[in-house]
């Protein structure tokens, strides 16, 4: 006999004490994060580019590892990376931003990836993301944008292997080497 799991709510997981690490709320359901090393090394390398890119000028918004974001009743979800712009920049001491990032990056884990490209980049979309990076760690980039602000959903989606550059319209200056992504 199958032991049915109860459903959680976005209140009750931000409610859990010490909101448990590596977990995210899916439709109800609690997952695990288990990241493997080439996730780390792209998350970290990533990371390091966006950090060193937003230092090099003034005005140049947010960007950090994963946070809470509750996407809705059922959903909270916590981004590798993200990015918001200036003007949504946080404040120091700040515990959350209104809505969600405008950029957010999810890197490939075996324990979440299928979730990654299904339905929380269906609820990123719905709820708005300006564009989403889903790092595949075979080598492989996919982009998802909209090419205005109004549009209501992701109507540029691009492929970059380890021969392209990684640039985007939100990031002005931005840009990286896919294959560096992926280097140890």
């Amino acid at each position: 006999m199958a032991l049915a799991h109860p459903r959680m709510t976005a209140l009750e997981f931000l409610a859990l004490p010490d909101a448990p690490f590596q977990h995210q709320l899916i439709d109800g359901e609690l997952i695990v994060n288990e990241p493997r090393l080439p996730h780390q090394v792209a998350t970290n390398n990533l990371s390091v580019a966006l950090a060193n890119w937003r230092r090099a000028a003034p005005g140049r918004g947010f960007a950090s590892i994963p946070a809470d974001f509750e996407i809705d009743a059922h959903n909270v979800f916590a981004p590798d990376l993200w990015w918001v712009a200036e003007e949504r920049r946080p404040e120091r001491g700040q515990l959350a931003i209104e809505g969600l990032p405008d950029l957010i990056v999810e890197v490939r884990s075996p324990s979440t990836w299928r979730y990654d490209v299904g339905r929380k980049k269906r609820r990123y979309e719905e709820g708005g993301v300006a564009e989403l990076w889903l790092v595949d760690t075979v080598g492989v980039v996919l982009v998802y944008r909209r090419s205005e602000p109004s549009v209501p959903t992701f109507d540029v989606e691009l492929e970059l292997d380890e021969t392209a550059v990684l640039t985007s319209p939100l990031l002005a200056g931005f840009s990286l080497a896919v294959r560096e992504i992926f280097e140890p």
